[in-house]
């Protein structure tokens, strides 16, 4: 398997992280590809503080590795979720569905790295300002909040104009799609919907 710079930098043995799947990305799932070395993630998607709090601990149970959180803007719950992740000592925060930089001072602030999802070079620039880890350049293909631009565009577009790592997102789900990812300038790849038929995602067959 491939590695990259990404995984020094988060304490990973492999640059993939697991999307943020609403009502999918659950402690059962999300431990599972921790421990397996990629960066298992949590969606807190419109889920309350409680909620994410006990899946970070169900988490933790079963894992010591490193792992995030998926905070969605648009939630309802937003600010109280972006302070649990802060309490809880949360070791990675990606972000999605909207502008993060409202949070990412009390982040970055707090040690915890932010990874927001960017569906434009505008965006991808703007966090990269205001102390982003890196981001996750997620293309038409990817399920969920996207833009309009497709995978194999948009990522090199947003490798030329940020100094951070980038992680490539939509339309991935082989090692045919990593490779590619790598051959556009990404230091990494986020695969969703591959994982439905892992043993430990909890959706219904």
């Amino acid at each position: 398997m491939l590695k990259s710079p990404l995984c020094d930098l988060l304490g990973i043995e492999k640059p993939v992280f697991q999307g943020g799947m609403a009502w999918i990305a659950d402690a059962s799932l999300a431990s599972a590809v921790s421990e397996a070395g990629g960066l298992g993630i949590i969606a807190a998607m419109n889920a309350d503080a409680n909620w994410l709090r006990d899946q970070i601990h169900e988490l933790r149970a079963k894992t010591d590795k490193p792992f995030g959180v998926n905070v969605m803007l648009m939630s309802p719950f937003v600010d109280e979720v972006a302070q649990v992740v802060i309490d809880e000592r949360v070791p990675v925060v990606v972000t999605g569905a909207g502008n993060p930089t409202k949070y990412m001072k009390a982040w970055n602030e707090a040690g915890i790295k932010v990874i927001p999802v960017v569906a434009s070079v505008a965006l991808a620039r703007l966090v990269a300002r205001r102390g982003a880890t890196a981001v996750v350049a997620e293309g038409t293909e990817s399920g969920g909040h996207i833009g309009e631009t497709s995978t194999m565009a948009l990522v090199p577009q947003v490798v030329d104009a940020v100094d951070i790592p980038v992680v490539a997102a939509g339309g991935i789900a082989d090692g045919r799609g990593v490779a590619a990812a790598f051959m556009l300038g990404a230091a990494g790849v986020q695969v969703g919907t591959r994982f439905l038929v892992a043993n430990e995602c909890t959706v219904s067959e």
